[in-house]
């Protein structure tokens, strides 16, 4: 008779590390996540509203300032990779700036939209409608081979909302150390799991809440059963020594304000607010998602 994955007990560590039937299983139950079927939905749900453009903005200030500096320093435009990049929007506004660009998704589709806004992007910025893009449709794992053949490392690798839906998210870790400059820097920005429990909270969702099974819709939900606290990120940091540069919150307020009232019914204003209270102690920690830039320790 098969064996039901959800019929595991995982809190009985020891049966699960020596029987090799159960580690196959549980292996088998976590996979890394492709948006593939629900691009549309994917665009409409994350930037389709007031929720992208602050996210977008927060990212924008953060990304856009550092590359600038940095580029700056080196005295050329940036080698930049982003994985897991889904529509590329950050990537594609450093490519109209004149950085080359490396994109990367598991998703054809996810990068079939990302490539005509890139089209659209480079006819508004470029006489000759080209930006300095290339694309690869693969597993950040496939990754590799696809860039064996590059002597040149990247300034900046850009991580976002990619962590949460991998099955062995530090891993990606180590994929870092291999391809990163030795004065470049990675930018990470993923799910707070923190994010869930404080907004279940103040909707009082206290049932979702002592429901220690709940899991989203793997097929069409957004919200990650997976996620990974802004602690364990901080350590594998620390174990592959880097060093935070600068971490902001996404969203740190709009999405707990039920009551729409005053200046919450002005988007301009909330972003401004949003802006503000992005980096301030505490606020920042309550963001829906987190965003980390750090540089290796030995970097200048």
């Amino acid at each position: 008779m098969p064996i039901n994955p959800q019929d595991i007990n995982h809190n009985d560590a020891a049966d699960s590390t020596e029987n090799p039937t159960i580690q196959a299983i549980e292996k088998v139950a976590r996979s890394d996540r492709s948006f593939d079927a629900i691009a549309d939905h994917f665009e409409k749900k994350v930037y389709g509203g007031l929720k992208g453009d602050i996210r977008l903005a927060v990212l924008r200030r953060d990304i856009f300032d550092y590359s600038e500096q940095l580029s700056q320093t080196l005295g050329r435009p940036l080698r930049i990779l982003d994985v897991g990049a889904g529509l590329a929007q950050i990537a594609i506004e450093l490519a109209t700036q004149g950085h080359t660009l490396v994109i990367n998704d598991i998703s054809a589709n996810m990068l079939e939209k990302a490539q005509a806004s890139a089209m659209q992007c480079g006819e508004l910025f470029e006489s000759n409608g080209k930006l300095d893009i290339t694309w690869h449709v693969c597993p950040y794992q496939e990754l590799e081979k696809n860039l064996a053949e590059q002597t040149e490392k990247f300034d900046l690798i850009m991580c976002h909302a990619l962590l949460e839906w991998l099955a062995e998210p530090a891993k990606v870790m180590d994929f870092f150390d291999r391809h990163l400059a030795e004065n470049g820097a990675i930018s990470l920005c993923f799910y707070n799991p923190a994010s869930f429990d404080y907004r279940n909270l103040i909707m009082g969702n206290f049932n979702l809440l002592d429901n220690t099974d709940y899991k989203a819709d793997t097929k069409k939900s957004l919200t990650p059963n997976h996620p990974v606290a802004k602690e364990e990120v901080e350590s594998w940091l620390e174990v592959h020594h880097y060093h935070t540069v600068l971490a902001s919150g996404l969203r740190v307020f709009h999405d707990y304000s039920p009551l729409k009232r005053g200046g919450h019914n002005d988007p301009e204003a909330v972003i401004r607010m949003e802006l503000r209270y992005s980096q301030l102690e505490p606020y920042k920690w309550l963001g829906r998602y987190l965003h980390i830039l750090a540089t290796r320790k030995n970097s200048c």
